[in-house]
């Protein structure tokens, strides 16, 4: 499993309590605003994107895999996930098109809206399902296809249940689930009464792209004691303009570090913009670094609570 060793042991001792009945199937699972039929656990899985592909592994699922995509074509992988994911091939360094997965024969796709699926491309669950490709879409991404509440941590605990069975692995799903409540407890009985402004900055010079409360990064900034000063957007992840920032004023600036940009990068660029040099978190150089894996849906939110709610209230 791709986990820290402040993550193992907990789930190790989950296990031996959290148990789940074997799956059903033919199996009908919930996926953003559709019912999907499963008559099997899937044989030839394909996940998309570092986080997704990161939560499969997790559950143990490599064995139901034939590959991955959308990882090297943007971001980078640690030494650990590099081992787990040795023998596993990536069938597309950003995104997959159709015939890559039929020649691939795969069976499954988990991926997101704007996590390798976009409304009106080539590749959705309608154009997958008459291929005898079943899509599981990530909860976090049904903001873009329907109304939905601000963003959660039961947006990722609902994708690993979800996960659990599909494949039939509930009891490992629900040990993960277990553990990660725990440690984000855990987090939150420390947390003081004073939340501070929070802006999350992804990328963008003209525009910097962004969360609203319908991305995890709400979700994230919440459990850690902050607010998002943006979470009276009704939109996932998006762009706004530096006057709405400035406007704000956060007191803490996150830099989500992926890409060809460097989170030291980025934050030059914010420190010398013009624009924003009123921003208190400008002013006092309050910047704290979370890779993209962890800004997204997926095992290591953990660790992004962890890490916010310690720079959050550090000062």
């Amino acid at each position: 499993m791709i986990l820290r060793p402040l993550l193992l042991l907990p789930l190790l001792l989950a296990s031996l309590h959290v148990q789940a009945e074997a799956s059903r199937y033919p199996l009908t699972i919930q996926s953003c605003n559709r019912q999907v039929v499963f008559n099997e656990a899937p044989r030839h899985a394909v996940s998309h994107d570092i986080n997704m592909t990161q939560m499969m592994l997790a559950l143990g699922l490599k064995p139901r895999m034939v590959g991955y995509s959308g990882i090297s074509g943007w971001k980078s992988v640690t030494p650990d996930m590099a081992r787990i994911l040795d023998g596993l091939p990536e069938l597309a360094a950003k995104y997959p098109s159709v015939e890559t997965l039929l020649d691939a024969n795969v069976d499954f796709f988990f991926a997101g809206w704007d996590y390798g699926m976009r409304v009106g491309g080539d590749l959705t669950p309608q154009t997958l399902q008459p291929l005898g490709i079943n899509v599981y879409e990530l909860t976090e991404s049904c903001a873009f296809v329907m109304k939905r509440p601000a963003a959660s941590l039961e947006d990722t605990y609902n994708d690993l249940r979800n996960l659990g069975k599909i494949f039939d692995v509930q009891d490992r799903a629900n040990a993960l689930i277990a553990t990660m409540q725990a440690q984000v407890a855990e987090v939150r009985k420390h947390l003081p009464t004073r939340q501070p402004r929070v802006f999350l900055y992804d990328s963008g010079e003209d525009r910097a792209m962004t969360s609203g409360r319908l991305g995890m990064p709400q979700a994230l900034i919440d459990a850690a004691g902050g607010r998002n000063i943006l979470d009276d957007v009704d939109a996932s992840w998006t762009r706004v303009n530096w006057e709405n920032v400035v406007e704000r004023n956060p007191q803490v600036i996150v830099i989500v570090d992926y890409g060809e940009v460097s989170a030291e990068q980025k934050q030059q660029f914010l420190l010398s913009n013009p624009a924003l040099q009123s921003v208190d978190a400008i002013k006092h150089r309050r910047f704290v670094v979370i890779p993209y894996v962890q800004a997204t849906p997926g095992i290591d939110n953990v660790l992004a609570v962890q890490t916010l709610a310690q720079s959050f209230h550090s000062q």
